[in-house]
């Protein structure tokens, strides 16, 4: 596990007008800016749960460490998604930033306006943990693979170009496969068409239709 990242670089802000994305929270709420260098740890598990984090850039695994040793990655969060909700006020997972990214840290108890803007951002979590229980339930290697690539292009903007700051073992961690098998799915995607790699994180979506039609 790797060490949280250096502090100094916190920026405290009140009223700042900078969050970005369409899940920005009440810029009147009490907050910071926190950078992170790649892998560096935001929370660990069994901390407790004292604020609510939004990414401004870059992204963000949530993952838990099992018992054998394994990694088992929960969630990812790119640019203006919103983590860290707790039910008991301990944190049951780790949170790292997978690249160099920017982290908005609201201090709990959050005030009036932002707890209206909370519980849609929370249910919008909550949809979409089942739908990643759904995508790792899947048989086959390659629907989970093009479940995943939908996912990312939907939350990016539905952009057919998507950026992946997830390594392939990353995602594989993240759907319950090897990273040998998510290579093996990316290639044979590749040679269908139906993606372009551009570099090892860049995802041309060629054909989304194709993918679309082995997630149903």
């Amino acid at each position: 596990m790797t060490a949280p990242a250096s502090r100094p670089q916190s920026i405290h802000l009140r009223g700042h007008n900078g969050a970005q994305g369409p899940a920005a929270l009440a810029a009147a709420q009490p907050h910071q800016v926190q950078f992170y260098s790649a892998n560096a740890e935001i929370y660990g598990q069994g901390e407790k749960a004292r604020a609510l984090y939004q990414v401004e850039f870059g992204a963000v695994r949530v993952y838990r460490l099992m018992a054998d040793g394994r990694r088992q990655i929960s969630a990812f969060h790119v640019a203006g998604e919103v983590f860290g909700f707790e039910s008991d006020g301990h944190h049951h997972f780790f949170a790292e930033a997978i690249c160099g990214s920017a982290v908005r840290i609201y201090t709990l108890p959050v005030g009036a306006d932002v707890s209206r803007e909370i519980l849609p951002l929370a249910l919008a979590a909550l949809v979409r943990a089942q739908e990643h229980l759904m995508v790792v339930g899947r048989q086959h290697a390659c629907e989970r693979v093009a479940a995943f690539l939908l996912d990312m292009m939907d939350r990016q903007g539905e952009l057919p170009s998507i950026e992946l700051a997830m390594s392939r073992a990353d995602i594989g961690d993240y759907l319950g496969l090897t990273i040998e098998t998510v290579s093996r799915v990316f290639s044979k995607f590749r040679a269908k068409g139906y993606i372009r790699l551009s570099g090892s994180r860049s995802v041309d979506i060629l054909k989304p239709e194709a993918l679309l039609d082995m997630c149903v």
